[in-house]
């Protein structure tokens, strides 16, 4: 994701990147074809290769690691949003009995972030704290209890400085928040144009203007920020992460530490959900590193749950003011975007997330001309960072519901008006960004279908239909740091007693990507799930990978353990095709059998066919790479950020009841249709499709993320108590509606799930809340004195003649009388 286009590799698609995979001779010589193979295990509804451990509670977290000589690291944190240390005086916590080490800023003072251009904080604050909950000094001791007292034993003196809680009034400000920024408050700001958009905004029929907020919102996941550090005899320094980028932790534990990275391990144990929450180093895992250095012990940090809410780095709150212009037949002319973002503190991966901002808008619609300029400020809350739909949930919003405008302006069907703008397959965004497969109009009429949308104009008074579409990116086309090297690799080997290992340094957080990589290889060997066993993100056994971000695993590394997968089943049908004296064309591999296509009855188990393939060629393994082709954007600085392989397409029907009296939206069913290219494993392609909508159910109903000014920056509200998420008895109906268009780049076609089926859920709700009731929601969230507030609103311009009066109906007329007589309260 780098400002300028990253080096250019000759890299094209990953061979066999079609449904039909393609086997041949061995030795480099043109591969042969074959009938098209039967789909032995793609599509099936296959279960978690780790659910049954999860499920039984033996699952291994990293809090459950537990080491002969372990030690409790606690983090001391900033009570000010913003004040200079004038001094750290740790001497009591060091005299006290069980406290083996005390650290502070001095002690870590390499400054780092995940993106390399903006490497502004470092573990513990140096000089000064820009928020609440900012790490000021770590202790190690022999329990937890003795670690908390230590840390109130530290005498830390501070001269508070003005707090900024608002991007524009940051900017406007005199004092400095991040001592690493380079003008004022300013993190980062981006203005591309591409086309005349003054000019399309003039020759458009109608101008939609709306201004938009969409308030902050966290991760939630159910395991909190975890770490454990040890060191070997030998001086390799081992560290056990709740990461989702274990290689970006590897990276900056070198850089930081001041170490070799030879001399590091990252191990990431399974994961207990993340959804963005930790997609980069935290102050716990480089604390916890040192420790044990210094104390040659090791050493364990666990967060509280507070501390979860405080490092954050969930969804930016945006300040979106947006133009948008059609012809009266409903087609764009043009959108103009001014957006402010709330960074927070750091900067996190804020630099791509001002451009996500913008970059991210540009489909499924076909914009002739389009201009946004983003301005993302440092303020003193915690650092905002990627949260599930990294940096495009928030404009998604915005443009969804002024194209829901536009066609009540325009008398237009919502559908139509979305189907009139589809910008269709393999074709070019206005800000050059090349569209492979599409199915976004499918994923229009199946929502449609599914939902009865026809019946909208029936529904009384109170019950409304919404519909939004988007589209996401299937993993970005350059890395996070520029280089030529693959950005996913995969070691594939077969055992003679016909099992396989996958070594992948891919990242499950959930999502499934481990049974991803057993399915593939399932399918092309032969093989049952249960007869593969894959090993990740251990950074001394597995190949190099970037990690669970920006919905990249299920395209790039499914595609390297495709190319690995196919030079062992090429290996192993020239082995069984040898000694049945047949061209390697006929042998097929299924069923845990070597079978002869033309004559079925003639088959070899798998275990046979193993052995023979190591018996012609020795040790049976191969590695797979991906690397991103090359000719996915343009040329202009920050083109490449937003660019990818394949592009995933959705729309989402929201059904929701309002009650005119109280303000409170249910909603009663979401309808999501998703293109993933293709569905790999069918049951886990609809639980991201289910938990993306849940998520974003819950952002617009009920999440927020904030501190309170008027109580010096302290967080409104960090626990699971207060931070209010949607709970199985809130949850609507979920309808998962899979649309597979295959597009050539991705393993067997498949393109992303995890991400995407969020983005319409807000604003589908949004303009569902406007068909029930007649009033028009551009602040999140969506809470009942908000929506009531607007309804008293609405109904007091009817009562004047300045509205026509919405929905009339039994129920409607009547609330309106009464409230115009004053007699609902």
């Amino acid at each position: 994701m780098p400002e300028q286009p990253g080096p250019e590799e000759d890299v094209g698609p990953v061979d066999g990147q079609v449904e039909a995979p393609v086997d041949g001779p061995v030795d480099g010589e043109a591969p042969e074809s074959e009938p098209e193979p039967v789909r032995w295990q793609l599509g099936k509804s296959h279960r978690k290769v780790d659910a049954m451990e999860r499920m039984r509670g033996i699952t291994r977290y990293t809090d459950d690691i537990k080491l002969p000589g372990l030690l409790h690291c606690k983090i001391l944190r900033s009570p000010h949003p913003h004040a200079n240390i004038l001094s750290i005086d740790v001497s009591r916590a060091l005299a006290m009995p069980g406290v083996h080490a005390v650290l502070t800023g001095e002690d870590l003072p390499v400054p780092y972030g995940v993106i390399p251009w903006t490497p502004d904080e470092t573990a513990l604050a140096c000089g000064k704290v820009c928020y609440v909950g900012d790490g000021v000094a770590a202790v190690a001791a022999i329990d937890e209890d003795t670690a908390i007292a230590a840390c109130e034993a530290i005498d830390v003196e501070y001269e508070p400085l003005p707090a900024y809680y608002d991007p524009e009034e940051a900017l406007a400000g005199d004092h400095k928040i991040n001592p690493y920024a380079k003008r004022g408050n300013l993190s980062k700001d981006v203005v591309l144009e591409f086309g005349d958009v003054e000019a399309s905004l003039e020759q458009a029929d109608v101008v939609v203007e709306g201004e938009y907020y969409f308030e902050g919102t966290t991760h939630g996941a159910i395991e909190p920020h975890c770490a454990v550090a040890q060191v070997e005899p030998n001086g390799l320094l081992t560290v056990w992460s709740a990461t989702q980028v274990s290689h970006y932790l590897h990276r900056e534990l070198a850089k930081v530490l001041r170490r070799p990275a030879h001399t590091i391990r990252v191990i990431q144990p399974p994961l207990g959900g993340a959804f963005g929450g930790k997609s980069e180093p935290f102050d716990l895992e480089f604390c916890v590193a040192l420790l044990a250095i210094r104390t040659q012990r090791p050493v364990k940090c666990l967060y509280t749950r507070e501390e979860v809410f405080y490092s954050h780095r969930g969804r930016h709150p945006m300040r979106m003011r947006y133009k948008t212009g059609f012809r009266q037949d409903g087609t764009i002319t043009g959108v103009s975007a001014r957006t402010f973002i709330d960074g927070g503190a750091y900067s996190s991966f804020g630099l791509v997330t001002t451009y996500y901002s913008g970059q991210l808008l540009c489909a499924p619609y076909a914009f002739p001309a389009y201009r946004f300029h983003s301005t993302r400020a440092y303020t003193n809350k915690p650092a905002c960072g990627p949260k599930r739909g990294h940096g495009s949930v928030q404009p998604r919003f915005a443009i969804e519901v002024q194209l829901d405008k536009a066609a009540v302006e325009l008398g237009l069907d919502p559908i139509e008006l979305r189907r009139r703008n589809d910008i269709g397959p393999d074709g070019m965004t206005v800000n050059e960004f090349k569209i492979g497969s599409n199915g976004f109009l499918e994923c229009l009429a199946r929502v449609e279908a599914a939902s009865d949308w026809g019946r909208r104009a029936t529904l009384p008074y109170g019950r409304g239909l919404g519909i939004a579409g988007s589209t996401y990116i299937s993993g970005t086309n350059y890395p996070i740091y520029p280089n030529e090297m693959p950005q996913a690799a995969v070691q594939v080997c077969l055992d003679r007693s016909g099992r396989a290992r996958v070594f992948s340094g891919a990242n499950d957080i959930g999502q499934g990507s481990n049974t991803m990589l057993a399915v593939i290889v399932a399918q092309e060997l032969g093989l049952e799930l249960d007869d593969i066993r894959v090993l990740s993100a251990d950074s001394d056994l597995c190949p190099v990978d970037l990690g669970a971000y920006s919905s990249r695993i299920t395209l790039m590394v499914g595609g390297a353990c495709l190319d690995a997968a196919q030079k062992l089943r090429r290996k192993v049908r020239a082995a069984v095709a040898k000694r049945w004296e047949l061209p390697a064309r006929r042998v097929t591999l299924i069923d845990r059998k070597a079978m002869d296509l033309e004559d079925p009855s003639r088959s070899v188990s798998i275990v046979e066919a193993f052995q023979w393939a190591e018996a012609d060629h020795g040790l049976l393994g191969e590695v797979g790479n991906y690397n991103t082709p090359k000719d996915r954007h343009g040329s202009y600085r920050g083109g490449t950020i937003g660019a990818s392989p394949a592009y995933s397409f959705t729309a989402h029907v929201a059904e929701v009841e309002v009650d005119p009296d109280t303000g409170v939206v249910e909603v009663k069913h979401i309808w999501v249709a998703h293109d993933c290219g293709t569905a790999l494993s069918r049951r886990i392609v609809e639980g991201q499709m289910e938990g993306s909508a849940y998520m974003g159910f819950g952002e617009a109903l009920m999440e927020r993320h904030d501190v309170d000014p008027g109580h010096n920056g302290v967080h409104i509200g960090p626990s699971l108590l207060d931070y209010r998420m949607p709970t199985f008895l809130d949850t609507p109906e979920l309808h998962a509606l899979i649309v597979e268009a295959p597009d050539a780049q991705g393993p067997y076609g498949a393109k992303e799930a995890g991400e995407g089926p969020l983005h319409p859920s807000i604003p589908a709700i949004a303009n569902a809340i406007y068909d029930a009731v007649g009033v028009r929601l551009d602040s999140l969230p969506f809470a009942p004195p908000r929506v009531l507030t607007a309804i008293d609103d609405r109904l007091a311009l009817e009562h004047a003649g300045e509205l026509p009066t919405f929905k009339l109906g039994r129920g409607r007329a009547g609330l309106a009388s009464a409230r115009a007589a004053g007699g609902v309260a």
